[in-house]
């Protein structure tokens, strides 16, 4: 079946004044094409993908896509848009649009296709020309042109040009990968230079020959993804952009390449012996290079405390809190486990589930024990790759040594992941590279950053982090309410983001300190918890009270936003934000903030350090941790629905326009 005809052709037809109005639209005409079996599933998967990123590509140009089982037949849908719609492009609003119809499963040969016609999209001949075409079948012979034409064009760069590799992916790789590879490619061609291209998309990945990569002089990274393999590259000068800047900038990028390609100090990709250090990304300045470094440490840490909190709290559940105290009890005496071992089946029941407990909160601690080395080992990580987590895993070890806890592991993890880096540069003899990355840096920045701990600052960090203990313990009254709010705002000011994950990673840190005589950590751990639920079951609240005010896309979002947010999953909330981010992450706040200052107040804990509502079993007075939650998804919900109401900047139907696409 030919990728379109003229049944998927609409020329300046009104499909709708808003960017959803207009999916939809044309969801239907590509069900009454054949090529769709439902309508409505089409346009849902389409707005779904459109809310994780704006399909805008600048130039008047959007390019809506996604890969669904609604849709029975590859293809494309062309509209010349009259009026223009906004798709979230920097420039204005697209007066040319292609939907491109993925199904799930197509054969790679027809993802080829539809990838070779978004790369035309970057041709301004090409696009002039669907600009003044006049009838449907005129656009469908440009179309299979430029398809054609792209499948029998072949690098014309002489044999001895300069050459660059590249690598292109997107989050769904179907259409700013393929638009960033022909975008590059016409960039090298102009400068007269080689660029050979990977595409890491939804049609499959070719990788690029060993040969090509050896002989290249630098590569490009245009990904919004991590790169598959990236080893294969280690030691490249590497320019490393967002996808769009690959459209946008491809040949300042060629440019960039070929400069770092002559500049012994770029940034090269890690890997291998051939290179120690991580390659940062292009212009990273400083507070991005340490949001993305202190950002990977936490990700790695939340698993040995999300196992291991969850351990505790089943201990302590079977067990009693005095498993947690003493010698004589198994959870703190390994002679105790051995003996018990040989009598598990003479135990009366409650001697058995005491056993069990014993055994879930030694291997519970066992978890948490890593939390700070976790942090430090993959900071260091984020910052010299593979090198630095040895030094890194040390340092976390020496800061909980020393007592500096939390804030040693950051501390420790960045000296390590500095000094591996740095002793990435070095340009030592071919015999001594091998050794580099596997035995002196990390012999090296251990004694460096370890050494540092133990020698000056351990002590000081942990006089810092014991006084901050003291101070949050001793918060009363007003002072452990307003915690509260602080703490739950922090949770919804970004769903997930840095600020989220400061203060889940404050709570976190200090969860193993609590006990029945010391619930001040238990207290902060609910309280971040609860508000951290709030924002999700908010918005699917709002969807059930009043459905006109969100798209079909946003209340399918709200459906799967009640299991989201029971589980504190906060990012379930992301899908609203993003299409109307300062009325829903406005509501977010004050509703998290109430809940986190009810909880503090009503001494709410919780033993767990993740779960939601599944982990009641861990959680004091679950009564008030329901109260509190309730209370601000309630406030959230109604705020948010009088917001998108009555907060009006301009006429109502442009808010209407805004409900879709601010």
């Amino acid at each position: 079946m030919p990728v379109i005809t003229p049944q998927l052709v609409s020329l300046d037809r009104p499909l709708g004044a808003t960017k959803d109005d207009v999916i939809r639209t044309i969801a239907g005409l590509v069900a009454q094409a054949g090529r769709a079996s439902d309508a409505d599933a089409l346009a849902t998967d389409v707005l779904a993908r459109e809310a994780l990123t704006p399909t805008g590509m600048g130039g008047g140009i959007a390019i809506p896509h996604a890969k669904t089982a609604a849709v029975t037949e590859p293809g494309l849908f062309f509209a010349r848009l009259a009026p223009t719609v906004d798709f979230g492009a920097p420039d204005g609003p697209a007066d040319i649009l292609f939907m491109i119809l993925a199904p799930e499963g197509a054969a790679d040969t027809h993802l080829q296709v539809l990838s070779r016609l978004a790369g035309s999209l970057v041709d301004d001949e090409f696009t002039a020309a669907l600009r003044s075409a006049s009838t449907p079948e005129e656009v469908v012979a440009l179309v299979d042109a430029a398809v054609a034409d792209r499948e029998e064009a072949a690098a014309t760069v002489a044999a001895d040009a300069r050459s660059l590799v590249a690598v292109t992916a997107c989050p769904t790789g179907i259409a700013h990968t393929y638009m960033a590879a022909d975008a590059l490619k016409a960039a090298g061609d102009r400068a007269g230079v080689r660029v050979t291209v990977e595409t890491q998309g939804s049609a499959g990945s070719k990788p690029l020959d060993p040969a090509i990569i050896a002989a290249a002089e630098a590569v490009i990274f245009a990904v919004d993804v991590d790169v598959r393999d990236k080893g294969r590259f280690a030691g490249k000068p590497v320019v490393q952009v967002p996808v769009k800047k690959g459209i946008d900038e491809a040949d300042a990028l060629v440019v960039r390449a070929l400069a770092a390609a002559n500049d012994p100090s770029a940034p090269r990709v890690a890997g291998g012996a051939a290179a120690a250090s991580a390659a940062p990304a292009a212009n990273e300045s400083f507070g991005a290079l340490l949001k993305r470094v202190l950002l990977t440490g936490v990700s790695y840490m939340i698993p040995f405390v999300a196992g291991g909190g969850l351990l505790l709290a089943l201990g302590f559940l079977m067990g009693g809190f005095e498993i947690a105290f003493g010698s004589d009890v198994p959870g703190q005496n390994v002679a105790q486990f051995t003996a018990l071992n040989f009598q598990l089946w003479n135990l009366p029941p409650e001697g058995f589930l005491y056993y069990l407990g014993c055994v879930a909160f030694t291997i519970g601690g066992a978890s948490m024990a890593f939390l700070v080395p976790a942090l430090a080992g993959y900071i260091a990580y984020g910052l010299a790759d593979r090198p630095g987590i040895a030094p890194g895993f040390v340092a976390g070890s020496i800061a909980g040594f020393m007592g500096a806890g939390f804030l040693g592991g950051i501390v420790g993890g960045l000296l390590a992941g500095v000094v591996a880096r740095w002793m990435g540069t070095w340009n030592v003899p071919r015999w001594l590279a091998g050794l580099m990355p596997v035995v002196l840096i990390p012999l090296l920045a251990s004694i460096v950053a370890s050494g540092l701990m133990v020698l000056v600052l351990g002590g000081p960090i942990a006089a810092l982090s014991t006084g901050l203990g003291d101070f949050l313990n001793s918060l009363t009254g007003t002072g452990v309410v307003l915690l509260g709010v602080i703490l739950g705002a922090m949770m919804a000011i970004d769903l997930g983001g840095p600020i989220n994950k400061v203060a889940y990673s404050f709570a976190v840190a200090n969860l193993a300190n609590g006990s029945p005589d010391n619930p001040g950590p238990w207290m902060i751990m609910a309280a971040v918890m609860a508000a951290g639920m709030v924002p999700p079951l908010a918005m699917a609240l709002a969807t059930v009270l009043d459905r006109r005010l969100f798209s079909a896309a946003e209340r399918e979002n709200g459906k799967a936003a009640w299991l989201l947010g029971a589980s504190f999953i906060s990012e379930g909330a992301i899908p609203f934000a993003a299409a109307d981010p300062l009325r829903v992450i406005g509501a977010s706040i004050v509703g998290a903030a109430a809940t986190g200052a009810i909880s503090m107040a009503a001494g709410v804990t919780s033993q767990a350090p993740h779960g939601g509502i599944f982990v009641f079993f861990a959680i004091g007075n679950i009564a008030m941790f329901i109260v509190a939650i309730a209370v601000g998804v309630i406030i959230t919900a109604l705020l948010v629905i009088a917001l998108k109401r009555w907060v009006r900047r301009t006429p109502i139907a442009v808010e209407e326009r805004e409900l879709a696409t601010v």
